[in-house]
């Protein structure tokens, strides 16, 4: 055997068929970011949902938005601005705080998930309960459903006096998870995010 004869093998390219398919995959590839970059304005937008979806799920529950968007009958807004630092509560107040009731242990997904309510009881003030009416230093702010969406049972609030750093939140609708209801409780001060001016 001749030294010109002698076939030296080549390490780490693709030859043959193999050669034929990686360089169709990078023809797809270049085609692919050509069609990105010529729609990107169709791409954006679903690339920031996706971003948000694994911020919330990896890094943080509770995104700090400057604007709420709220798809819930809770409250009867749908936008609202959001402003973040110390937060000293007056009743009335609009809220954003991130949950952290005893329901979190039956359902999962409301761990750290951002709640959109009204402060309706401040520290020292007394939550009654007559069947299933709660009432606020004696006005009744509520009426608590007997079950869930599932039809899993719902416990009214204990009465008890508002202890310091507490405050008893709602919403308007009658289907509000909110502090009317013993597996939703009252909310600490630090589970406060935000208050909330709604604009509509």
């Amino acid at each position: 055997m001749t030294p010109s004869s002698t076939r030296i093998p080549t390490l780490g390219v693709p030859t043959g068929s193999a050669a034929n398919k990686w360089s169709g995959l990078r023809c797809h590839t270049a085609e692919f970011l050509r069609h990105v970059r010529r729609r990107w304005y169709l791409y954006l937008p679903v690339a920031a949902i996706w971003g948000l979806a694994y911020t919330r799920l990896y890094i943080d529950p509770t995104p700090r938005l400057p604007v709420l968007f709220n798809w819930t009958g809770s409250l009867p807004y749908r936008v609202a601005l959001v402003h973040y630092g110390p937060h000293r509560l007056k009743r009335g107040d609009y809220i954003v705080y991130s949950f952290a009731g005893e329901a979190q242990a039956t359902y999962p997904g409301l761990r750290g998930q951002p709640f959109f309510k009204q402060v309706r009881g401040l520290p020292g003030d007394v939550v009654t309960v007559e069947e299933r009416a709660v009432a606020v230093n004696g006005e009744v702010v509520g009426i608590a459903k007997s079950q869930a969406f599932d039809r899993r049972p719902l416990e009214p609030i204990a009465a008890n006096v508002i202890p310091p750093g507490h405050y008893y939140v709602q919403g308007t609708g009658p289907d509000s998870f909110d502090s009317r209801y013993r597996s939703s409780g009252l909310v600490r001060a630090d589970q406060v995010i935000a208050t909330v001016t709604p604009l509509f």
